[in-house]
């Protein structure tokens, strides 16, 4: 059994938000590469099949980002 570090919860916060900065400034890169604003196209517009994609996009970056990090 592994014994508890408080240097395993630090990195794992590291890594968690580096990740998350990451992920913010892929998403903001993908917003600025469309001709239109995601935010009010999905959410003023209701634009189901964006946010569908939008979505699988976020995953896709996501599972990338974590194996980059980890």
């Amino acid at each position: 059994m592994v014994e508890f570090h408080p240097g395993m919860l630090l990195n794992a916060l590291i890594y968690a938000v580096l990740g998350i900065l990451i992920f913010m400034l892929a998403f903001f890169m993908v917003d600025k590469m469309t001709p239109y604003h995601l935010w009010r196209e999905i959410v003023e517009d209701k634009n189901i099949a964006l946010a569908i994609l939008i979505g699988a996009i976020s995953l896709g970056m996501c599972i990338i980002i974590a194996a980059a990090v980890h």
